[in-house]
């Protein structure tokens, strides 16, 4: 299962970086020039990093060859043994919901595990949850997002506490249904909101939390101790230009900068449990 392999591969690595990688067709002079990069920076990195997190947007923008990428990426993952875990925030109602499950979750083209959407309403986590379950892999629910406007609803209070707490017990009550100490729904908390972390680690302790923001959007490893389980389980923090573009497109500063992060990590995780 997906969140144990991230506890397995973290544990053996001594890591709980995430690498996101959105590759930004400007930075380069050719579509080709952007996909070796990309790949390279995977394959340079793969030491450093519990999972890679590609952002499909990114891919999407370059078209059919960067939709050709985001697969390229995934096939090289899994040669690496590297957890994929896709941003593409899906979320939709019924059938549609079905038919995103399948093509991010199941079958060759898949990840291992997705972000989802939950603002349909609950109903809409139904397909992607059982998807995730029935064959190993996991989703991670947008519960309290990084972007600095996440409160315009997100924050918004009803019955006496956030929209974010609310999604926050749905993803709760989900883990509840299995067994496993680590549920396969997880949740995405950015780590730009460090004072609101042990909230919602104590909301969802079962859920593996998604940190993203680390690096180019302002959070730091060191506020980031509350996500953690013990033994410094139980989040996944993620950086993305942060690395992929820490000076520019230089291999080595990507190295040196996912090597720093990872270090960073394990100090702050250390200081849980």
């Amino acid at each position: 299962m997906f969140q144990y392999r991230l506890v397995e591969r973290g544990n053996a690595l001594k890591t709980r970086l995430c690498l996101g990688l959105d590759p930004r067709l400007a930075a380069y002079d050719s579509v080709e020039a952007m996909r070796s990069h990309t790949l390279a920076v995977l394959e340079a990195v793969a030491p450093f990093i519990v999972c890679v997190k590609p952002q499909a947007a990114f891919y999407e923008a370059a078209g059919l060859p960067g939709l050709q990428l985001m697969d390229e990426v995934m096939m090289l993952a899994r040669r690496l043994d590297v957890p994929v875990l896709l941003d593409a925030k899906r979320g939709d109602i019924g059938s549609t919901a079905e038919a995103y499950a399948q093509a991010w979750l199941e079958g060759r083209h898949a990840g291992n595990a997705i972000t989802i959407n939950p603002y349909l309403g609950f109903a809409t986590l139904r397909p992607f949850v059982a998807s995730a379950r029935q064959h190993g892999g996991a989703v991670f629910v947008l519960v309290r997002t990084s972007n600095p406007d996440s409160g315009d609803l997100q924050g918004l209070m009803a019955d006496g506490c956030s929209v974010a707490e609310h999604v926050a017990r749905e993803v709760a009550r989900l883990g509840e249904e299995e067994a496993e100490a680590l549920a396969s729904v997880g949740a995405v908390v950015g780590a730009t909101h460090p004072a609101e972390l042990a909230r919602f680690r104590a909301l969802m302790p079962k859920a593996t939390l998604l940190l993203p923001g680390l690096g180019a959007q302002g959070a730091t490893a060191a506020t980031l101790a509350p996500a953690f389980l013990a033994e410094g389980t139980g989040a996944v923090v993620s950086a993305s230009r942060g690395i992929q573009y820490a000076q520019g497109c230089d291999l080595d500063a990507a190295v040196a900068a996912a090597r720093g992060y990872r270090d960073e990590l394990n100090l702050a995780a250390g200081q849980h449990g």
